[in-house]
């Protein structure tokens, strides 16, 4: 797990073996404690940002870089 300090000091625990797909970079599964116990989200490996958001389908979307995930699940009427 590597350590990094977000820009507020809170500690984080990067998973760098735990990863999604991102349109630029993975996404990578972050932690609030190094024994994976408490999820926090996910960090991008493009920008390596913790400032993203993920809405309910699983679309996860850098708000620096703009790397973005594709949703899990998806209703094709929605295309």
């Amino acid at each position: 797990m590597e350590r990094r300090e977000r820009a507020d000091g809170e500690v984080l625990y990067v998973a760098r073996d735990d990863a999604e797909k991102g349109s630029k970079a993975p996404f990578f599964a972050a932690f609030r404690d190094p024994e994976r116990e408490r999820r926090w989200g996910y960090f991008c490996g493009n920008c390596e940002s913790f400032s993203n958001a993920m809405d309910a389908m699983g679309r996860v979307q850098c708000n620096e870089c703009e790397n973005f995930k594709r949703p899990d699940e998806w209703d094709a009427a929605h295309e």
